[in-house]
């Protein structure tokens, strides 16, 4: 059975919709992520610190106007008769709100988007898919102080690693750090967020038997999958059907040092699929054959790739190809990439809501995000303003769009993936001569 087809359909229910902008963000919410981290203000002024969470997520999606325009173009300011404010007072309020509390925001948002999305199961277990994505600063002082650059870069960088729930592109989970972090090491951060009866997708770069081993201990049915890396070491314990073997693994001291709970050997499964006449292998912690056939998980990894594009979809789509967040001091950056999380899944569970008015005959994924964001954007404009009277008839237009955002099946790849070269600053001379 197709992988596709096994995904549940969303259930034919729908969550009250949106008549204002403290709908899509509650402030009831935002006040307890302030209350975690203890950002309070005794002082009424123009621009709440409520406020300052629509500001970040108005940085990003209209990223091509300044800061003042948005604040008034979004009308997220307390006027009291003055219709603008001074630019040096966002920097200052957002200095005042910090990291913490912006990611204090989008854990419980993110938190409250997942539980209401009713997320498709293959066999019962959630698919997830983690990678990692690389975001460059403004480069300034305080940039280059507090993060690396990569050889050949001209400008710091943020490693960032993600967990992203497939069929939806929700992101449940993400932390980031200096470009020279390595990825495991702020995959490992994770762990605690990762849901139970789930299933997630790593890249073989992720290959560590002690992250793998403390991913699928941390809670139950925690399973994961990633394509077998080169020159990797096992065992046959024995074959469980053509192509699908139960394999051992072995670990060495210096990993069990890493990981103190990890032991010497730790038993996987091993599902071979070829393709075009190639051959792919992966591993998997999925070792029941019965609930999960060696056909289904061989076909499975596809999905994993909805993670990529999810981040094009944020780079490219949503922030426009402006791949450098405008923020100037390393503080305000962590605080700007949370926003641009946040700012992403505001839009992806709208889009969940739109697959609702579809009566559950398509998933998120299948929608157009470039339509649904420039949907959104009108909506965030326009509400503000509107009457009363007038909010049914714009939000029922809204979701009534979702019909028109439905994609085409996608095409099979015409040719196979390969590496590019780097762009040389010179035109190599294929017609050389060599001289005597």
């Amino acid at each position: 059975m197709d992988v596709s087809q096994a995904l549940n359909i969303i259930n034919d229910w729908k969550p009250n919709q949106i008549e204002t902008l403290a709908d899509l963000l509650p402030v009831e919410l935002i006040n307890d992520a302030y209350a975690l981290s203890d950002t309070v203000t005794l002082r009424k002024r123009k621009l709440s610190l409520e406020s300052l969470v629509w500001l970040l997520v108005g940085m990003e999606l209209y990223n091509d106007k300044s800061i003042a325009d948005i604040v008034n173009q979004l009308d997220i300011v307390d006027r009291e008769g003055k219709p603008f404010v001074a630019p040096s007072a966002l920097t200052q309020r957002r200095k005042q709100l910090g990291e913490q509390a912006i990611h204090d925001v989008f854990q419980l948002m993110s938190k409250r988007w997942c539980e209401q999305a009713n997320f498709a199961h293959w066999n019962g277990l959630t698919l997830l898919g983690v990678d990692g994505v690389t975001w460059r600063t403004d480069d300034s002082k305080e940039n280059s102080d507090a993060f690396s650059r990569p050889k050949g870069t001209q400008y710091p960088q943020v490693r960032m690693v993600c967990q992203m729930e497939l069929s939806t592109h929700l992101i449940t989970a993400s932390a980031f750090d200096d470009y020279n972090v390595n990825e495991m090491v702020l995959a490992e951060k994770l762990i605690k967020d990762t849901p139970d009866h789930s299933l997630t997708m790593f890249d073989r770069g992720f290959y560590s038997m002690g992250l793998l081993h403390a991913w699928q201990s941390a809670g139950t049915e925690r399973h994961w999958l990633l394509p077998l890396k080169k020159n990797t070491q096992y065992t046959v314990l024995r074959s469980l059907g053509r192509n699908d073997k139960l394999v051992t693994l072995t670990s060495n001291p210096r990993a069990r040092k890493l990981w103190p709970e990890l032991s010497e050997t730790m038993t996987a499964r091993l599902v071979t699929r070829n393709i075009n006449g190639k051959t792919f292998e992966v591993l998997t912690s999925m070792i029941d054959p019965m609930r999960f056939p060696a056909a289904d998980i061989g076909s499975l990894y596809g999905h994993r790739w909805e993670i990529e594009l999810g981040y094009r979809e944020q780079k490219q789509f949503m922030l426009g190809e402006r791949l450098t967040p405008r923020s100037r001091k390393p503080e305000l950056v962590r605080q700007e990439l949370w926003g641009i999380l946040l700012s992403y899944n505001l839009i992806r569970y709208q889009m969940v809501e739109m697959c609702f008015a579809l009566k559950g005959s398509y998933l998120p994924y299948q929608l157009s995000f470039n339509g649904a964001l420039a949907h959104v954007m009108r909506l965030l404009v326009g509400l503000p303003y509107s009457s009363p009277g007038a909010i049914p008839r714009q939000l029922k237009h809204f979701y009534g769009m979702a019909e028109s955002l439905i994609l085409p099946p996608r095409r099979e790849r015409t040719f196979p993936r390969c590496v590019k070269p780097r762009p040389q600053r010179y035109a190599r001379n294929k017609n050389t001569v060599h001289l005597k």
